[in-house]
């Protein structure tokens, strides 16, 4: 698999409907071109996840002048010339199916009507309620109630919204509803009208289930995957970075945000950025994630935090770190010190789990994006691991991948388990190729789209899974049982106790 990268500084276009006018004026272009000759048939596919690295034979030839074409005539070609791109087949029988299209979610209601609805935890009973209106004149009320219909409570917040070149966004509305009972369900309407959403308050206590999803996009293989989310309850949503794959087309933050309204209006979404929420313009907009601030407000203040970029909160005994992996985070940055004063107030006789989520894995074996979490790792491994963190989740690496416990690139029983499931159903494809041979620290990999459960049963053991989507089913594909480290007796000492066994 080869990746060729194209930096276009036209600025974007948008039509008088707000949208993209051309393909061409994405900041960054990047696509994935595989090329597979199999029992002398030539199968071209962009995108196309299907390969596996046992049967692959790269034709440089074929490379070589496909890197000629410009994006468009290239993709043209390859779909009229090869329509049907061969499938592939794991050893496992596993049939890995092609790439699926961008789906384009349109706003066919009034004005006034709400969408791209979403929840977001704030404090220990407190919901923020987001939503967009294309309205000027909507008002920032929420209602809810106990009952569907019946809205005894009303919360007022506040609106805003944003320009990017010639886009202007809707109406960002966010209101905080509570303080909330737990384990219920609420029902709620947005701006005084419209539809009834409801959702339901995660649990006081264990057991509490987490689905881990990052680089979700909004592709069918996203719409196919949220089914698969959406088929089993859980309780709270997690995204280690690269929501909608914009890329500076600002519509497109649109259109994901209706497509994922179902399920993130239901249960709360708590989001960390990843490379695609910077869109970085030089001058104009130099500092990035206006789109992604705006438009997902994350409780950054209730925990101390000066950026929306990283926080963390505290739900059911589990506390949970989102990081930044794309603002400051060396020695003397706010990032770092904010998290050596988050990590040192977890008082763990009542929060016995602390798990942590950020884009760039700082453990990789994938041959996609190798070292890239390198320097933020050796910044802030020891402070995870001082504090003993159970569990760190990263994405970027378009596969999955599921780590021993490490500490500084060697296998302690201490560490955190590093989990890497950047799979959700991206645009660009799937990471094929992994490292050979395998680490002994690597316990189970596999370029599929999926997504994780985080079952934590008690204040001693939780389950983790991780669910192939292969279309119509989700396979468990991979499970593990994991005890806490804080009630672990030989991790209770110094944190220079450790066992050390294989280097990566």
């Amino acid at each position: 698999m080869y990746s060729f990268s194209s930096s276009v500084s036209a600025i974007p276009l948008y039509n008088k409907n707000g949208c993209s006018s051309s393909i061409t004026t994405f900041k960054k272009l990047s696509f994935t071109t595989c090329c597979s000759y199999k029992l002398k048939k030539l199968s071209i596919s962009i995108n196309n996840p299907c390969y596996n690295n046992n049967n692959i034979n790269i034709m440089s030839k074929c490379l070589k002048s496909i890197a000629t074409f410009p994006l468009l005539i290239h993709t043209l070609l390859c779909f009229l010339l090869f329509p049907q791109p061969l499938l592939s087949h794991d050893i496992s029988g596993f049939v890995r199916l092609p790439a699926r299209p961008t789906i384009i979610t349109p706003h066919q209601l009034s004005e006034s009507e709400p969408q791209q609805v979403h929840i977001s935890l704030v404090g220990r009973d407190k919901m923020r309620v987001s939503w967009i209106t294309e309205g000027k004149h909507t008002k920032s009320v929420v209602e809810y109630g106990t009952k569907s219909g019946e809205y005894s409570k009303k919360a007022t917040g506040k609106h805003t919204s944003y320009q990017y070149f010639f886009y202007n966004s809707g109406r960002i509305h966010n209101a905080v509803i509570g303080p909330l009972e737990p384990s219920t369900t609420y029902f709620y309407r947005c701006g005084g009208s419209g539809p009834e959403f409801s959702f339901k308050t995660p649990p006081p206590k264990l057991p509490i289930e987490f689905v881990i999803v990052g680089d979700l996009g909004q592709t069918e293989w996203t719409a196919s995957t949220l089914k698969h989310v959406d088929s089993s309850d859980y309780d709270v949503f997690l995204l280690p970075g690269d929501l909608s794959y914009a890329d500076t087309q600002q519509p497109l933050w649109d259109s994901f945000g209706r497509l994922v309204q179902p399920y993130a209006s239901k249960r709360p979404w708590m989001v960390t950025e990843g490379n695609h929420e910077m869109e970085i313009f030089t001058i104009i907009y130099p500092h990035g994630f206006k789109a992604y601030n705006a438009r997902w407000a994350m409780p950054f203040q209730e925990s101390g935090s000066t950026s929306n970029l990283y926080y963390s909160f505290e739900v059911a005994s589990t506390h949970v770190i989102m990081l930044g992996s794309y603002t400051d985070f060396d020695a003397q940055s706010e990032q770092y010190t904010w998290l050596q004063n988050d990590l040192a107030n977890i008082d763990r006789s009542k929060t016995p789990w602390v798990i942590v989520l950020l884009h760039a894995p700082w453990y990789n074996t994938n041959e996609a994006h190798q070292g890239e979490g390198e320097s933020m790792r050796k910044v802030m491994e020891d402070l995870l691991y001082q504090a003993r963190v159970d569990l760190v989740f990263a994405g970027h690496v378009h596969a999955y991948e599921r780590f021993t416990r490490i500490y500084d690139n060697k296998a302690d029983s201490c560490g955190p388990i590093y989990v890497t499931v950047g799979d959700g159903g991206n645009r660009e494809g799937l990471a094929l190729n992994f490292k050979s041979p395998p680490s002994p620290l690597s316990l189970y990999r596999e370029s599929s789209f999926g997504h994780g459960r985080l079952k934590i049963v008690d204040e001693t053991r939780a389950y983790w899974s991780w669910h192939r989507n292969n279309d119509t089913d989700a396979v468990i594909a991979d499970g593990v049982w994991i005890e806490s480290l804080s009630r672990s007796k030989a991790c209770s000492g110094r944190p220079d106790q450790k066992v050390v066994h294989e280097e990566l």
